[in-house]
């Protein structure tokens, strides 16, 4: 069984090829990126120099996605980190892109925590079936990996299809509209 708290020692040989020395194989940039998705560090050196290669490789992965169509960076936001380069802030850009991220965690966690606490739409009809997306979606945008949906909150959580349920789901709907208008008066 592989320790996951310590990194993931991948080596690049000098064929360029990147070998996995808790699975003795090699792998592939895709493999290396799901290693990451699942939660581990990986640190990838070069064998013969000793070089830590990790930054040069995440870098890869992540122009790989974006030439993909996959465009998580703004255009904006790529120009100005190539600005940030020549500037003397420099300096300050590594540190302000780790907080920016990790309060973008924090809020994702905090709207998670929200959803599941107890609010007047938390009792409606289908409110299971979305929040149980909402966890998908965050989990795969945080790199969780992939919805689970043999979970068996899944069956649980489908929302009530038939036509009283349709006609609940209408009638609360209503409800919460007057309810809103009412508050806006």
């Amino acid at each position: 069984m592989a320790d996951t708290t310590k990194p993931l020692l991948i080596k690049r040989y000098a064929s360029r090829r990147l070998y996995n020395t808790e699975t003795s194989d090699y792998v592939t940039l895709d493999d290396i990126a799901e290693f990451i998705r699942e939660g581990r560090e990986v640190q990838i050196i070069d064998l013969k120099s000793g070089d830590d290669l990790t930054r040069q490789y995440l870098l890869q992965i992540v122009a790989e996605h974006e030439s993909r169509g996959e465009n998580m960076l703004p255009v904006n936001v790529l120009t100005d980190l190539v600005r940030s380069y020549s500037s003397t802030a420099t300096s300050m850009v590594p540190d302000f892109l780790a907080a920016s991220f990790e309060m973008l965690q924090q809020g994702q966690s905090q709207m998670m925590e929200n959803m599941t606490k107890a609010n007047p739409l938390a009792s409606m009809p289908g409110m299971d079936a979305m929040r149980a997306q909402q966890e998908a979606f965050m989990k795969a945008m945080t790199g969780g990996g992939a919805p689970d949906d043999t979970t068996p909150d899944s069956a649980a959580a489908a929302p009530d299809t038939t036509e009283d349920g349709l006609s609940d789901i209408k009638k609360q709907l209503a409800d919460l509209q007057d309810k809103l208008s009412k508050l806006g008066k």
